[in-house]
Formats: C-alpha cells, sequence, structure tokens
C-alpha cells in the first residue's frame, strides 16, 4: 500500500483528494494537515466522508510525513517549496497542486507570484505532471508539478495540432471559462453566490498567472518552437466545470489534413481524453466529478480550426490528475482510483 499524506486538507482539492484517496485499492492515508482545524475529525468539516475517511486533521509539526511514500500539497503558493527539500532527503515523492514548479524560470515565477523562489534545484527537477504529454517522465520523477486547471485544457486542445506543425505556432486564442471552485475555498466576495449567480464576466484581462505556464508548455509541445496563445478567462456561475473555447489559424498542411481523424488518432488507447463525434460540441456536466476531458474539433473556416474542451477543474484539473500523477510514480494502473462516472444532474 501507498502511505499517502496531504498538506492542506480544507480546501476544494484537499477534499477531492480525499474523495478520490479514501477509495483508491492501494492507498492509506496517514495524515491530513490543517493549522488552524487541527484535532477536527475530517469527517465533521466533511460530512461526505463518513465512514470514508476516519482521520483527524493535524498540525504539520504533528503529521508524520517523512513516513509517507507520497505527499499531496493542496495549499497556496509558496508552501511546497518550503518543505519539499526535507521530503525529498527522507525518500518521500512529492506532488504539488500548486505553481510552485510549474514555471522553469525562476524569474517568471517571481514576476507573477510575487515571492521569492527557495528551491531553484528541486525546481529544475520537478515534472510537469500532464500525463498525456509527459507520461515517461513521470514515471520517472521524485517530484510532480501539478498543471493548472485551465492550462490543461488548452494543452490537450492543441497538442494534436502542434505535435503535427498543423496550424501557425502565433495568433493562437483561448477564451475559457471556469466554475467558482477554481477560485478555491476562501471567501471572497466575487464568488459569493449573490455575486457570481446570474453572472458572465472576463477577469484577469491584462495577464493571468496561468497565461506563461500554457505558453511555456506549448513551447514543449511544439519541439520548441515559438508558441504565442492569448489567454482569457472567464467566470461561470456554476460549481464545477472548465469550457475552453481555442482558435487557431491553419496552415496549409491543416487545411488539407481530416482534423477529426488527427484527434482520434492523438488520443486513441488514452482512457481520460474522450475525442466526440464530428459536429458535437461538449458540456461541462458531461464531466462533472470526472476525470474524464472531452475535445471536439471544428473548422468553421477553411484556414481556422475551433477546438471545444471540457473538464471537470478539480478533478483532472486538479487532483484527479494528481492521482494519476502517483499511479505512475508508482508503477500502478494509470486509471487506479479514477474510473469515475459522470454525475448527472
Amino acid at each position: 500500500m501507498i502511505k499517502a499524506g496531504i498538506v492542506g486538507g480544507t480546501g476544494y482539492t484537499g477534499v477531492e483528494l480525499l474523495r478520490l484517496l479514501a477509495r483508491h485499492p492501494q492507498v492509506q492515508l496517514q495524515a491530513i494537515t490543517s493549522r488552524k482545524e487541527a484535532g477536527m475529525p475530517v469527517s465533521d468539516m466533511f460530512p461526505s466522508l463518513r465512514g470514508h475517511v476516519d482521520l483527524p486533521f493535524v498540525t504539520p509539526d504533528e503529521a508524520d510525513l517523512k513516513g509517507c511514500d507520497v505527499v499531496f500539497f493542496a495549499t497556496p503558493h509558496g508552501v511546497a517549496m518550503a518543505q519539499a527539500p526535507e521530503l525529498l532527503a527522507a525518500g518521500v515523492k512529492v506532488i504539488d497542486l500548486a505553481a510552485d514548479f510549474r514555471l522553469k524560470s525562476v524569474a517568471e515565477f517571481e514576476q507573477w507570484y510575487g515571492m521569492p523562489h527557495t528551491c531553484p534545484d528541486v525546481l529544475a527537477e520537478a515534472v510537469y505532471g500532464l500525463p498525456e504529454i509527459n507520461r515517461d517522465a513521470i514515471r520517472q520523477a521524485r517530484v510532480i508539478a501539478n498543471p493548472g486547471c485551465y492550462p490543461t485544457s488548452v494543452q490537450l486542445g492543441l497538442a494534436p495540432l502542434l505535435k503535427q506543425g498543423l496550424i501557425a505556432p502565433t495568433g493562437i486564442i483561448a477564451n475559457c471559462a471556469s466554475g467558482v471552485s477554481g477560485a478555491g475555498r476562501k471567501a471572497e466576495v466575487h464568488t459569493l453566490m449573490a455575486e457570481a449567480s446570474d453572472n458572465f464576466k472576463a477577469y484577469g484581462v491584462k495577464g493571468h498567472r496561468h497565461g506563461p505556464e500554457i505558453n511555456q508548455q506549448l513551447r514543449t509541445i511544439a519541439g520548441n518552437a515559438e508558441v504565442d496563445c492569448l489567454f482569457v478567462p472567464h467566470l461561470l456561475p456554476l460549481i464545477r466545470g472548465i469550457h475552453s473555447t481555442i482558435y487557431a489559424k491553419l496552415n496549409d498542411a491543416g487545411q488539407a489534413a481530416n482534423l477529426q481523424a488527427v484527434f482520434e488518432d492523438a488520443y486513441r488507447g488514452e482512457r481520460f481524453v474522450d475525442v466526440l463525434p464530428a459536429g458535437s460540441a461538449p458540456e461541462t456536466r458531461s464531466v462533472r466529478a470526472s476525470n474524464t476531458v472531452r475535445v471536439a474539433v471544428h473548422k468553421p473556416r477553411p484556414d481556422t480550426v475551433m477546438v471545444l474542451v471540457v473538464e471537470d477543474n478539480l478533478c483532472k484539473g486538479a487532483s484527479g490528475q494528481a492521482v494519476q500523477c502517483m499511479n505512475l510514480m508508482f508503477g500502478l494502473e494509470e486509471h487506479l482510483g479514477l474510473d469515475l462516472v459522470p454525475v448527472l444532474p
């Protein structure tokens, strides 16, 4: 059994990790930390976990994290990099759901996250945890930078086109919308029901920290060619889900290609990426509470491709993807604990 610890178990990604790991046949939960809620049974805060998780929250100092095989950080930015070196030295694998190890440039990280990066050596070692793109490296990794929710949808939507060189690498536009759980569990005015309900708006229009992550990873997918994607996030009046609409210009090869076949071939055998039939339009509710991404490709003009992608931002966009990476790191079947039928209605 894999002994797993969770640092920061009271947020939405933390409780999603608990939901997934509690039913995982090869995982034993060892510790769930929270300074504020230390001593409280996890099931008192999250009644949905009654009968599934019997542990109390403990402070980070009391948790035997070094006795774990893997530790997940479902914490604000900056926490994982402060604790990762000590855990790695003890032989513990680390999966960070925040952004401490996503951006390979220290200067870029400090610019977008407004804090110094305290362990650039771990940053250099960290593997970007998008299995459909980076599976072999994840298997060998000690440290995983779990992708952002928006970047997951954009990369999976563009990867088949970039890998085959079918689109212009600049002028790409990604209009993406997320439910309010993407903002986390903290109380803020813009996520109050009376503020977010019956409303739709863009945010981060002058620049969002997922933008440099998206472009960094798209360049890698394109073989280190220069790629430029304009990313604009929006807030949806729903709890869970991401819908990304991505536009790119087709080059001559792309205009001649059978784009539906390109996507079907690219994701054939991928358990968590579902390429929908031609002419489809995926819905966020079709992936709710699952690790599945649904993709549809359209050609609205002879020189333009439009890709529609939906995912659950807390599962495939965060905690489910982290568990998927853990399975790979420990030599397990990649889908273990993640065969989740989406919830409807």
